[in-house]
């Protein structure tokens, strides 16, 4: 095993990969529910982001309009994403449409299940997963905290799995973190979490957690100050997978004095 150092976590030695592309920010964020495109991309620059991800149905693509993807600094790897698909061929639909506009073949997989909860239909998630990875697309998709669908959705050739947190937009944090671990454990592609974090203790929490990232776009637009949570969610993310590395205490029923009792002056 690897040394680990106090800059571990803040060089390139701690870099993931995912898609045959290298990252060094652990935190994935989304560009929808912004008061405008200003915010949008100020706060993608404050969250440190490498990557974001844009639902590809809800993009303005008219000639001469604003699109968010005017909000997308130069350099960032964009993800799109096929949020509001209902079935495995509207999401394959919409990843093809992707490639037509030129978009790469890294691409977040959404289908959707239910329209209240927003939860994922695993079945079709996998039906779509496999014909995308066939056609040569980069899957990344949007799960329930199930290790037997991630591990089905890794043996069809995903590059990622991205298990929920909670519902998407609940901001309810980590409600099974029990299940999180147990797909840590199935699976050796990147886990990353997705939909329902709503803070920055819920981001660290995550990565405490062993997971390679976190995605999430509400819990940054939707809070009281999205600029300042953005930063935050940053170092949320940063103190968690340091926490992860280092290694926390055991836990112990009882008390366990800090200073030795050697030595005591009676």
């Amino acid at each position: 095993m690897a040394t680990v150092t106090r800059d571990t976590v803040t060089d390139t030695r701690d870099t993931w990969c995912v898609g045959g592309r290298t990252f060094s920010s652990r935190l994935i964020v989304g560009t929808g529910k912004y008061k405008d495109i200003d915010e949008t991309r100020e706060a993608i620059r404050l969250s440190g982001a490498e990557m974001v991800t844009v639902a590809l149905r809800r993009v303005e693509l008219s000639p001469g309009k604003p699109s968010v993807l005017d909000a997308i600094p130069k350099g960032i790897v964009l993800l799109p994403n096929t949020a509001g698909c209902y079935s495995a061929d509207d999401a394959v639909r919409t990843c093809r449409l992707a490639r037509e506009l030129g978009m790469a073949e890294l691409v977040k997989l959404e289908v959707i299940g239910d329209a209240r909860t927003l939860f994922p239909d695993n079945e079709q998630t996998i039906v779509a997963a496999k014909l995308l990875v066939a056609e040569g697309f980069k899957v990344l998709p949007y799960c329930t905290d199930d290790p037997i669908t991630c591990k089905k959705l890794e043996e069809v050739g995903c590059v990622a799995v991205m298990p929920l947190a909670a519902p998407i937009g609940s901001g309810l944090g980590i409600r099974n973190p029990h299940n999180i671990h147990l797909i840590l454990e199935t699976v050796k592609v990147p886990v990353i979490v997705d939909a329902g974090v709503g803070t920055a203790s819920d981001a660290a929490i995550a990565m405490e957690l062993g997971c390679t990232a976190v995605l999430m776009n509400t819990g940054i637009a939707a809070a009281r100050h999205p600029l300042l949570m953005a930063e935050a969610m940053k170092h949320g993310v940063l103190a968690g997978r340091q926490a992860f590395l280092a290694g926390r205490m055991p836990r112990r029923s009882y008390a366990n004095a800090s200073s030795p009792e050697a030595g005591l002056i009676e």
